[in-house]
Order: C-alpha cells, then sequence, then structure tokens
C-alpha cells in the first residue's frame, strides 16, 4: 500500500514542480511551492505509518529469505537496497522519537499554539524526506526478494525424507 501511495504522492509532487518552476528548476512562486512541498512531505510521512511498525520484520524477513534462495536468482543490488532501507529506517524512528520526547517535555509547559506545532511537524517531515523517498523507491526491493523467496523450493521440505511404501491391501 505504501509503494503505490508513495508513487502516486511523488507523481502528483512532479507534475506540480514541472508546473510551477522555470526551466532552471525556480519556483515562480516560493511560498506557494514551499507549503506544497510540506504537503507532500506530510503525506508521506502519514503514507508510511502504515509500514513502520512492521518496518523491522519486513527487512529481517528479506534477509532471511535471501539466505534461502539460489545465489543465481539474487539480484546485486538487494543487499545495498536492504542496507539502505535499514538506514533509513534508523533515521525515521530517531525523528519519529525525538518528535516525541520534544512533545511529552513541552506537556508541562503552556501549549503551543497551532502554527508552532504545525511548524514542529513540518520541520520533522522534511528532515525524513530523504529517508522516506528511500521507502519510496527502494522497498520495492522487499517484494521482489519475497517473489523470488516463493519460486524457490525449499530447502526443510527438500531434505525430509519420503514416505515408506506398504504394498496395497495389507495393513500394520
Amino acid at each position: 500500500m505504501f509503494l503505490a501511495e508513495s508513487e502516486a504522492i511523488l507523481a502528483a509532487w512532479d507534475a506540480y514542480s514541472d508546473e510551477h518552476t522555470d526551466a532552471d528548476g525556480w519556483p515562480y512562486d516560493e511560498v506557494s511551492y514551499g507549503w506544497r512541498m510540506v504537503q507532500r512531505d506530510s503525506e508521506t510521512w502519514r503514507a508510511f505509518q502504515e509500514v513502520r511498525l512492521s518496518a523491522r520484520e519486513l527487512l529481517a524477513t528479506a534477509a532471511v529469505q535471501l539466505q534461502h534462495v539460489n545465489a543465481g536468482d539474487i539480484e546485486p543490488r538487494w543487499a545495498w537496497q536492504l542496507a539502505e532501507l535499514a538506514r533509513a529506517l534508523e533515521k525515521l524512528e530517531t525523528l519519529r522519537r525525538r518528535h516525541a520526547e520534544v512533545r511529552e517535555a513541552r506537556r508541562d509547559l503552556p501549549p503551543v499554539s497551532q502554527e508552532e506545532f504545525v511548524d514542529s511537524l513540518a520541520e520533522r517531515n522534511e528532515e525524513a524526506w530523504d529517508s522516506l523517498d528511500t521507502w519510496a523507491t527502494q522497498g520495492r526491493a522487499l517484494l521482489d526478494i519475497h517473489a523470488v523467496a516463493l519460486k524457490a523450493p525449499t530447502r526443510i521440505l527438500g531434505a525430509v525424507p519420503s514416505p515408506v511404501r506398504r504394498p496395497a491391501g495389507r495393513r500394520g
């Protein structure tokens, strides 16, 4: 779900950016462009939350699956992609934790204005953009690895001996 959502978010951003920047990539209206970027970051952060809770398990599963497929079926880029996804996840978790700690520390202080709260979310999401983009662009490797693993003969079943055949009609 995240991969499809992030692809749609990025496609919408690319279309907006192409339409609202000059030939050199400079925005016609920096304020509107900045707000649209904030929206992109926020939508991508929100979409990733569905994956976040199981991301470590997805990475661990893919790593184990790679150990059980034929070496000839492994794409050389997969190890790099898994490492990049793990690095990006660490950064995203750090940003999420840091933002939660700041909110918790402010619990006993006078409430911040809605504008300050939105700004803090926008700042977190902006810092997260590169890592979110990594998951959006490299996350398909998890699906590719899983697809190859499903086609691989299972080593466990290959090691199980066939049952002893008994002649028909005899019991016991």
